[in-house]
């Protein structure tokens, strides 16, 4: 048995011990070691699955089939009976979606796997292993969590709904028939996502299993006046998403111990440093952990690009572009000038998620409810809902303050910039301090380091908020939630999608 640090006894890993030796001599545990190798062999995996099982060389069926046996292995391996939860959940919201009406499908396949998804995470929080972060099965729950109950919404749109009530972005996505049981299993356990995700939409991942994932790309790309386009490779994307992982792996073994988040709260530090130096701190703590995501999540990425899977047009230079299903864009991340902006870049899939089955329906309070949901899917660590609880105030404050100042500073270059500099240092900052109870995890210390800094945004955002003008929208802005499109034209979007569908299939 291993013993934790409070003196509580945790269950060994259930996942193979097959590399246990590897675990040893790296001192790395064996889950993290299981979980990397499951996604270097699925890597290879997906070289041979895009080239020799290609949609011109094997039947749809047998891809499913293929993809699905391949990730239960990959779940059996890295959880051992652990994998059952996973396996359960999908079988019990496919019961859901086959007995339940189309009217009611996402409500009930919402309330079952977040209730599932919660009572395992309150199982291995408060029972086993409280404040002991490691690579468990709750991370993947929590991917098949955000599939299920989008397969569902969508379901709900294309079936249960009228197609004007919806938006353009429903209507992209709608499904009218119900998945088959393997085409259900494939689109949440396929080995290319089971692990570390990310979630994409199953029109999307049916498109790409039957061979029109990227022909509809380039048919999109030609009607817009591209005439000389070839099937494009993904090997030159997941080459450079591949050098990104093996740089973020050496920036994370270098520095994540480096800044312990814990030496925010010592007395000595705290006494005998600023005020501004222990926020510069914090934004190391917060550096110095990034890098463990952007290598989990770009390795995922690049996965599913070696399979082929992830292909979204050109960009404005003509290049082509992997990035439909990407979690993160790092150079918008490190730059932000603003928080909407940030986490917009980060866990990208998520925050779409986010929007389509919360943000985008809630008949009111759309910020407050998506950051209480996001919290509710991380987890019941009470350092979540510090941190996104936080995240409303810190988000409403940073509209209004942008609403108010921001058209003083874009009359000439210099001022422009003066102000993307003073909003990048506020966001950063912002950031750090909105995520800091994310890592500390418990209430005590999350308490603790906020009264060191003397709660400060928590205050500036408040008063921001109370006593900044709220000034109207500006017309031109894109409004998320509603779809203002005349009724006629929804007739005709209505026409342009089916045909173009009928093209995808008939080609």
């Amino acid at each position: 048995m291993v013993m934790a640090s409070s003196g509580n006894v945790l269950p060994q890993p259930t996942g193979s011990a097959l590399l246990q030796p590897v675990s040893q001599r790296l001192q790395i545990p064996l889950e993290q070691v299981n979980f990397v190798a499951c996604q270097l062999f699925a890597l290879v995996a997906a070289f041979w699955f895009r080239i020799y099982l290609s949609p011109s060389n094997a039947h749809p069926t047998v891809r499913h089939a293929l993809a699905t046996i391949i990730g239960t292995c990959f779940s059996v391996f890295c959880f051992g009976w652990y994998s059952m939860h996973l396996f359960i959940l999908v079988l019990l919201c496919y019961c859901i979606m086959i007995v339940t009406s189309a009217k009611n499908v996402h409500r009930y396949s919402l309330i079952m796997a977040m209730g599932y998804l919660t009572i395992c995470q309150i199982n291995r929080v408060y029972i086993f292993n409280y404040g002991i972060l490691t690579n468990d099965f709750s991370g993947p729950l929590m991917i098949i969590t955000q599939k299920i109950t989008t397969l569902a919404f969508q379901l709900h749109d294309g079936m249960g709904r009228s197609f004007e009530d919806l938006t353009n972005d429903q209507r992209q996505f709608l499904i009218k028939k119900k998945p088959s049981f393997l085409e259900y299993l494939s689109y949440h356990l396929n080995f290319m996502s089971v692990l570390a995700g990310p979630c994409s939409n199953f029109v999307d991942y049916t498109a790409f299993i039957e061979g029109h994932h990227i022909q509809s790309k380039l048919l999109n790309l030609k009607t817009n006046g591209y005439t000389k386009l070839q099937n494009p490779s993904p090997n030159e994307a997941v080459m450079y998403k591949l050098c990104i992982v093996a740089a973020s792996l050496v920036l994370y073994l270098a520095f994540s111990k480096s800044f312990p988040i814990l030496y925010v709260l010592d007395e000595t530090f705290i006494a005998e440093t600023s005020f501004l130096t222990r926020l510069c701190y914090l934004y190391c703590v917060i550096q110095a952990r990034k890098p463990r995501y952007y290598f989990a999540w770009i390795l995922a990425d690049a996965v599913n690009n070696a399979a082929g899977y992830g292909f979204n047009g050109v960009d404005e230079k003509g290049k082509y572009r992997w990035d439909l299903i990407s979690t993160l864009d790092i150079w918008n991340i490190e730059i932000s000038t603003s928080f909407k902006m940030y986490i917009d870049n980060w866990n990208i899939q998520t925050a779409v998620w986010l929007k389509r089955i919360c943000y985008d329906r809630a008949p009111k309070y759309h910020t407050g409810l998506t950051f209480l949901l996001s919290a509710l899917w991380h987890g019941v660590y009470p350092g979540y809902y510090f941190t996104f609880i936080t995240g409303i105030p810190v988000m409403l404050a940073a509209r209004v303050i942008r609403k108010n100042f921001r058209h003083f500073f874009t009359s000439s270059a210099p001022l422009k910039f003066l102000y993307d500099l003073l909003t990048w240092i506020v966001t950063q900052l912002a950031v750090c301090y909105t995520v800091a109870p994310f890592v500390l995890l418990a209430i005590e210390p999350t308490i603790q380091f906020y009264k060191s800094v003397y709660f400060c945004f928590h205050i500036l955002c408040f008063l921001a908020i109370i006593l900044l003008p709220k000034k109207p929208r500006e017309s031109n802005r894109i409004v998320l939630s509603k779809d203002t499109t005349p009724y006629p034209k929804k007739h005709l979007d209505e026409k342009l999608y089916q045909g173009e569908q009928e093209k995808l299939h008939t080609s």
